[in-house]
């Protein structure tokens, strides 16, 4: 097949989260298949990898470039125009940018035009103009306009064959504008009907309307999105779309996270030999001005500080959690309110709270802690739970979303499981959770052990997430 994906955000170019990751290495895996891959983001600012391709577009007299290298056998586009390439991704200092549908709409159109015009290796990925065996993969309110812009282009003659599939990362971003902007998308008015919700424009409910397929990062989610709980208002239509909606788990990139290999630690380990973590332990212990005490549990929470990400709970148990002998190392920025509690822990013998995003300490506590919690109020997929369970880093969270899909309690009788999921999303569950942890940690460390090596055991790679999205694909070009 032809694979375009087409994202706001391609690590290690542009990234503020897992989206970037994702779009990352899901078309690396999908390359190592055999398929032909292209992913398309913006060029926010000059890329060196990157280079000009001397091709470019007018789209109604905005004159768009296309920059490109290559990255595994994967083709990363890049769409370059005045109002893209500002240094910032969504916003700068003064905030979001106020045009960033128009910004948006140019990476959109400009992924189509790249399918179909831009020699690559020689040949253009649909030098038939059908699209046959082509899909778009794209993700997220920022892209979710592609069907719309298919729609035109079929009109020509061009792109009928193509299939479409959108990847919904956070439902609660969905690109919502005045109608005023319509004329501005250069769509067609009678489009409107699909892109219209609630008297205003949604780009994501577009898409969702739209596409062939709607996938979310985790079966979980996938359901959870269905409900009032979790739908943000467009659980109406995810309703309706049912039956064409999957999920599929992310996977891990094994490369970037991997304690055989990881750059970052000051020892190695693996799950024959585990003793480097201990290292890790203790010199992460000794670096952040805590005591270097192995029988002490260690507790990390890496996360941007967010009402969603359960922060709250945290900071009802965290005194109780001292009282208990444990440690605690929280990672994040985000909300000024909880960054004050973040900085409030400081003023515990045995607690580090770390206002910053360093991704080499997020490494460090990683590979250091017994522990990770994770008490997100809804968690589309979790990567930060993913990363643990590599390390044998036993998680502690709510199960919702992927968080439920990747991290089982533990069992006593049968010793299966990797970490505790708890439920409802209150203090007491959490606390009720952490007990069992604590527990199991001072009280019987053979089944600690277990937990790790159930945890370090299991196979995480992209390659089998790969294989869904490939069959996926499959089922929808078979009927184009």
């Amino acid at each position: 097949m032809n694979i375009i994906s087409v994202s706001a955000e391609v690590a290690p170019w542009s990234k503020t989260g897992g989206l970037g990751d994702v779009c990352s290495a899901l078309p690396r895996a999908l390359r190592s298949r055999g398929h032909r891959v292209m992913s398309v983001a913006p060029r926010y600012e000059s890329y060196p990898q990157a280079w000009d391709t001397g091709v470019t577009v007018d789209l109604d007299g905005h004159v768009i470039r296309f920059f490109h290298c290559s990255d595994n056998g994967v083709d990363r586009v890049f769409i370059d125009h005045p109002a893209i390439c500002r240094g910032g991704i969504y916003g700068g200092s003064q905030g979001s940018y106020e045009d960033n549908w128009f910004r948006f709409s140019l990476l959109t159109q400009g992924a189509i035009l790249a399918a179909l015009r831009l020699p690559l290796n020689g040949h253009r990925y649909c030098a038939d103009g059908s699209g046959s065996d082509t899909m778009f993969l794209f993700h997220d309110w920022h892209t979710s306009l592609l069907p719309a812009y298919l729609e035109t282009v079929k009109k020509w003659g061009k792109l009928y064959r193509a299939g479409s599939a959108l990847v919904i990362h956070n439902l609660a971003h969905q690109g919502v504008y005045s109608p005023n902007i319509l004329k501005d998308l250069m769509l067609p008015l009678e489009l409107l009907s699909f892109l219209e919700y609630g008297g205003a424009l949604n780009f994501l409910k577009t898409g969702m309307v739209m596409a062939d397929r709607i996938v979310t990062v985790s079966p979980t989610y996938a359901k959870e999105i269905c409900t009032s709980d979790f739908g943000m208002g467009l659980d109406p239509i995810l309703r309706a779309r049912k039956r064409h909606v999957y999920g599929i788990l992310n996977g891990v990139d094994t490369h970037a996270w991997n304690p055989k290999t990881d750059p970052y630690i000051p020892a190695k380990f693996s799950i024959q030999d585990m003793s480097g973590k201990a290292v890790c332990k203790a010199q992460l212990q000794r670096e952040l001005g805590l005591p270097v005490r192995m029988d002490r549990p260690l507790f990390g929470f890496i996360s941007r500080l967010d009402f969603q990400k359960g922060v709250d709970q945290i900071e009802a148990i965290t005194p109780w959690l001292m009282n208990c002998g444990a440690q605690l190392v929280l990672l994040g920025t985000g909300d000024p309110k909880l960054e004050e509690f973040v900085r409030s822990v400081n003023r515990y013998t045995h607690g580090v709270g770390l206002v910053q995003f360093s991704n080499e300490l997020a490494h460090k506590i990683t590979a250091a802690s017994d522990f990770l919690l994770m008490p997100s109020r809804f968690e589309p997929c979790g990567l930060t739970q993913q990363h643990a369970l590599e390390y044998g880093t036993l998680p502690i969270v709510h199960a919702t979303g992927g968080l439920e899909d990747t991290v089982q309690s533990f069992h006593p009788k049968n010793k299966t499981g990797n970490g505790w999921a708890y439920s409802p999303l209150r203090p007491e569950s959490l606390r009720q959770a952490l007990d069992w942890a604590l527990q199991t940690f001072y009280q019987y460390p053979h089944d600690f052990t277990q937990m790790r090596k159930n945890a370090m055991s299991t196979d995480r790679t992209w390659d089998k997430a790969a294989s869904l999205y490939e069959k996926l694909f499959t089922g929808i070009l078979r009927y184009k």
